[in-house]
């Protein structure tokens, strides 16, 4: 963004060879498993296959998980619920957590018979409401895009395939509509923060901000942050103020804008 460059220029800072050796490394790693793994495949499998860092570690995850699938050892497990009416005639659907003083834990019941007689002894009683607690919940919003977020909820809402999102993000992105969306950081900038902020109090209200900006941190231990959430460059300006955007990258924007906007709003009240 403009003021990222800026502020950039305006403070500059020496080099840090901690990135610079970590590069290094990265350029050796890809010379010892791409050089060395990448022939083999071509002679082994079929040519012009190629075998990076990153990619033989993720082939490696996927096939001890598929291992997994294949030894697992399934079980038979039976849950039962009931459909009831109310004196107003409206549906209330239970599920069964007691039976004969018993709490039904997820094997309790393993076999068809065993279901079937739990049912004609539930079949048999007669049943009322005990108590109703109602409380009030609040939800707060989702974290800000990162590029696996995106690609899972466009996925959802849009129906795009990874690659299509990926290619719509990279339009947005030369475009300087969006920031760079390669990234696994939920952090946001302060320019960024200010301008959800003003733009949620200037559409929805006071009642929709909460008093400080909220702040979302990774759960992963491998993330490594070095780009911002994906986001909007300008959080103030609307999808509807968008020009000159094809119908899946306006909807891919719309989708980034509202999900930065949501993140910055107070939580929803039920």
């Amino acid at each position: 963004t403009k003021s990222a460059i800026q502020n950039a220029i305006a403070h500059p800072r020496s080099l840090n060879m901690e990135l610079v050796n970590a590069q290094q490394a990265r350029r050796a790693l890809d010379y010892l498993v791409g050089f060395n793994l990448s022939p083999l495949l071509w002679r082994k499998v079929r040519p012009g296959l190629s075998a990076g860092r990153v990619q033989s570690v993720a082939l490696r995850l996927i096939c001890e998980r598929e291992d997994e699938i294949e030894a697992f050892n399934p079980q038979e497990y039976w849950s039962i619920e009931g459909l009831f009416e109310t004196e107003d005639k409206a549906a209330l659907k239970g599920k069964l957590n007691i039976l004969n003083g018993e709490k039904m834990e997820k094997f309790s019941i393993t076999n068809e018979q065993q279901a079937t007689t739990a049912v004609d002894t539930l079949k048999a009683g007669t049943y009322t409401v005990k108590d109703i607690e109602k409380k009030q919940g609040r939800r707060r919003p989702s974290p800000p895009f990162t590029t696996s977020t995106l690609q899972q909820e466009a996925s959802r809402k849009l129906g795009y395939g990874a690659r299509k999102t990926m290619n719509m993000a990279q339009r947005l992105y030369e475009a300087g509509l969006i920031t760079y969306m390669r990234t696994d950081s939920f952090a946001l900038s302060k320019d960024a923060i200010g301008g959800c902020r003003a733009t949620i109090e200037n559409l929805y209200g006071k009642d929709y901000l909460p008093e400080s900006a909220n702040v979302y941190k990774t759960k992963s231990k491998n993330a490594q942050e070095a780009h911002e959430a994906i986001r909007p460059t300008n959080p103030g300006k609307k999808p509807d103020e968008v020009k000159g955007l094809e119908g899946d990258q306006w909807k891919l924007y719309d989708l980034i804008w509202k999900r930065t906007i949501a993140c910055q709003m107070a939580p929803a009240v039920m």
